[in-house]
C-alpha cells in the first residue's frame, strides 16, 4: 500500500482528530455570551431542520421556555393533534368511492340501521333478531388521543354527546381563569379541557 493511498488516510486517526479539533467552533448565539455554541436547539414551528447554537447553560434556559405550539389557538392545536394521528396525511373513507356514496342505495342502506335491515334479504335472521329489532352496534374503539380526551373530561367512551357537552360546560365554568383569580394551575386545566372537547367534537363524538 502506498503512503498516499486514500485507504491509508482513513486510518490516520491522529491526523483526523487533529483536523477536527482545528475546526472553528461557533460562538453561543445567546445575547452577551461568548462561550462556544456546541449545543443545538430547534428554531421553532415552520423552521424544521434549523437550529440555534448555544452553550450548555443557555441551551437549558432556552429549552425551559420552548413551546412548539406557541401562537396557535386551542382549535388549531386540537386539529394538529388529530392530523398527527395519520402523520398529517389525507385520509379517505375505506371501501366507498364517490359514485357509490352518492347512489340512492348507499343513502338509504346504512350499516346497522333499521331502514337498511328492511331492504336486506335475511332468510336465516342473522341481521334482525329478537322480534325484528336490529342488533346493538359494538362500541367504537377509541384511539389513544380520544381515550385521553375522555379521561381529561372524567368520562368513559360510552358517554353520549349530551354527557360530553354537559361535562364540558361544567368543567369550563369550574376552571375558567376568571373564576379562579388567574390561578396558573386552573388555567392549565382549563386549556386541557377545551382541547379535549375540541378533539372529541372533531372526531364526531358530540
Amino acid at each position: 500500500m502506498k503512503l498516499d493511498s486514500k485507504y491509508f488516510d482513513k486510518i490516520r486517526t491522529r491526523r483526523k482528530r487533529a483536523e477536527e479539533q482545528a475546526k472553528p467552533v461557533a460562538t453561543c448565539q445567546w445575547d452577551g455570551c461568548d462561550k462556544p455554541g456546541v449545543h443545538r436547539a430547534p428554531v421553532g414551528r415552520n423552521a424544521e431542520g434549523q437550529f440555534f447554537l448555544f452553550c450548555f447553560e443557555h441551551v437549558k434556559e432556552y429549552n425551559k421556555g420552548y413551546n412548539y405550539f406557541s401562537g396557535l389557538s386551542d382549535t388549531e392545536i386540537a386539529r394538529y393533534q388529530k392530523e398527527a394521528i395519520t402523520g398529517h396525511r389525507p385520509t379517505w373513507t375505506v371501501g366507498v368511492n364517490r359514485d357509490a356514496k352518492n347512489a340512492p342505495l348507499h343513502s338509504t342502506l346504512r350499516s346497522g340501521s333499521a331502514a337498511g335491515h328492511a331492504r336486506v334479504k335475511d332468510p336465516f335472521g342473522f341481521v334482525n333478531q329478537g322480534g325484528g329489532r336490529a342488533r346493538a352496534e359494538p362500541q367504537r374503539k377509541l384511539k389513544t388521543l380520544e381515550a385521553k380526551a375522555f379521561d381529561t373530561l372524567g368520562l368513559t367512551g360510552a358517554a353520549t354527546a349530551q354527557d360530553i357537552k354537559s361535562r364540558y360546560k361544567e368543567l369550563v365554568k369550574k376552571h375558567h381563569p376568571d373564576a379562579n383569580g388567574g390561578d396558573r394551575g386552573s388555567e392549565e386545566r382549563f386549556r386541557a379541557v377545551v382541547q379535549a372537547y375540541q378533539l372529541l367534537k372533531q372526531s364526531g363524538f358530540c
